[in-house]
């Protein structure tokens, strides 16, 4: 266990060195932003000065070689519009974030599981029809446009759900949490939905398709022979061996619901690091652009690495399988 521990610590590294690089690469060959920081009415002295203090009159091999140094001592930069910490503003919307995907996730969850598990039991009935058929809408129609017609029906013309922002908090540990208070659930509601439609369409999918492998297995069968309740079945048999497809990719998707939450946040205008990311784009705010995507690479490196860890421990059939190779 321990060496394959190890060994997938040292590939995670290296994937983090090499993102680092494409990262970087990538941001500093999209547009100057020496032209949106710097005042028009700026002299050539005024100019060059700033282009030095932010680092810019360095070729790319030594600003690369400076963020990599800076990155290992836990300093991801300044951003050059609020002259922060890039990681501290990131820090800042955090909890927005994760809050928007937890609540999309559980969404996910505790809906697509029995969706797919009844769909996979009876998979001739008008209902689990219905269910998979819904499951194809989730995976077709577009985020940003499904947020739209979600504030149109239910803020604009039913009135029930407030359209932007995040609603009153409450702080606990110190963070700034809003699906603790009646307005927060209120305010979470329609983006954490509009975010978690794909997923739950996925877990749907998987679950069902799950089942129907699973639900012909002779223990199955030999459970059935014995006498079990069929509540028992489903809920020790079958639902523990389904749920081994679903917890990988549910580890690798909340990755996804982090970093492509951007649409729906800027959809809901919700206080999180997706929107940092697009004022940071708009203004070309290089520090803020690269410490955000390390952040969500490092994001899934490290859920790679527990779900890889988990896996092995429901699967020990994966860990010797690495050893061998």
């Amino acid at each position: 266990m321990t060496v394959f521990i190890i060994r997938r610590l040292l590939q995670a590294a290296l994937v983090v060195l090499i993102m680092s690089l494409l990262v970087f690469g990538g941001v500093f060959l999209v547009g100057d932003p020496v032209e949106m920081l710097v005042s028009d009415d700026a002299d050539q002295a005024e100019r060059e000065a700033i282009i030095k203090s932010m680092g810019l009159d360095l070729p790319f091999y030594m600003q690369y070689l400076r963020f990599i140094g800076n990155a290992l001592q836990g300093d991801m930069g300044s951003s050059f519009v609020f002259q922060e910490p890039a990681m501290q503003l990131i820090v800042e919307r955090m909890p927005a974030t994760f809050e928007l995907a937890f609540a999309a996730l559980f969404i996910a969850v505790v809906i697509g599981i029995p969706l797919g598990i009844y769909a996979g039991l009876k998979p001739d009935s008008w209902v689990s029809k219905t269910i998979m058929t819904g499951s194809i809408l989730g995976f077709s129609l577009p985020t940003f446009w499904v947020g739209i017609m979600m504030i149109l029906l239910f803020a604009v013309m039913l009135g029930l759900l407030p359209s932007t922002g995040r609603g009153d908090t409450v702080e606990v540990l110190g963070i700034d949490i809003s699906i603790l208070t009646l307005d927060g659930l209120s305010h979470v509601l329609m983006p954490a939905v509009n975010l978690a439609l794909f997923k739950l369409s996925m877990v749907i999918r998987l679950a069902r398709a799950g089942t129907r492998e699973v639900v012909h297995q002779d223990y199955i069968k030999f459970a059935r022979a014995k006498g079990l309740s069929e509540a028992r079945i489903i809920g020790v048999h079958l639902f523990k061996n389904i749920m081994i497809p679903v917890v990988t990719v549910l580890g690798l998707e909340f990755g996804g619901l982090v970093a492509f939450s951007v649409v729906t946040e800027t959809v809901f205008a919700w206080p999180g690091m997706g929107k940092l990311l697009i004022d940071s784009i708009n203004f070309l705010d290089r520090p803020v652009i690269v410490a955000y995507l390390m952040f969500i690479v490092m994001l899934f490196v490290v859920i790679n690495l527990i779900v890889d860890v988990l896996y092995s421990v429901l699967d020990p059939r994966v860990r010797l399988q690495e050893m061998k190779s």
